[in-house]
């Protein structure tokens, strides 16, 4: 058994373009998406097979009073960099079913996170990623999430 074949450039592609346009997006307000909205100025450096790796400064609208940038925020950008992990493999963006995420340390306005997610196996429909989020500068542990991801719909499915 070899192993399993390369899948074609395009995911990657898309993967990287889909972070990036929810990231402008985002940006530009006006038809702003559930999903642009942590992606604010997201950066993506990589985007490879079963891989996504973006950065991104800690925007004000993602803070709470204390000035940290918003757990919730935090969770919703791991969960699109995981499904960009997904896009780059499989073409198609999967939903989580569960989803474990551990914080360790605040992020603060305007610092810059770098988010590495990856695609760690795959179980019929299922998939299984890994995220890491770490300060940029420092590479201090913000968090870490887990997740199994699903494709909504059977593939080939019109709605």
């Amino acid at each position: 058994m070899g192993a399993p074949p390369e899948p074609p450039a395009w995911m990657a592609a898309a993967a990287r373009n889909w972070l990036e346009d929810a990231g402008a997006t985002a940006e530009g307000g006006a038809g702003q998406s559930f999903n642009a909205l942590p992606l604010s100025g997201v950066r993506v450096s990589l985007a490879e097979r079963g891989r996504a790796v973006c950065s991104l400064r800690v925007p004000p609208h993602l803070t709470d009073a204390e000035g940290n940038w918003h757990t919730g925020a935090i969770a919703a950008a791991a969960d699109d960099v995981c499904a960009a992990a997904i896009m780059s493999v499989e073409g198609i963006i999967k939903v989580s079913v569960h989803y474990d995420i551990s914080y360790f340390s605040p992020a603060k306005l305007h610092e810059e996170v770098e988010m590495d997610g990856r695609v760690v196996e795959h179980k019929g429909r299922m998939t299984a990623v890994t995220v890491e989020i770490r300060k940029k500068e420092s590479g201090e542990l913000v968090a870490i999430g887990r997740q199994w991801m699903t494709a909504s719909r059977p593939r080939g499915s019109k709605l």
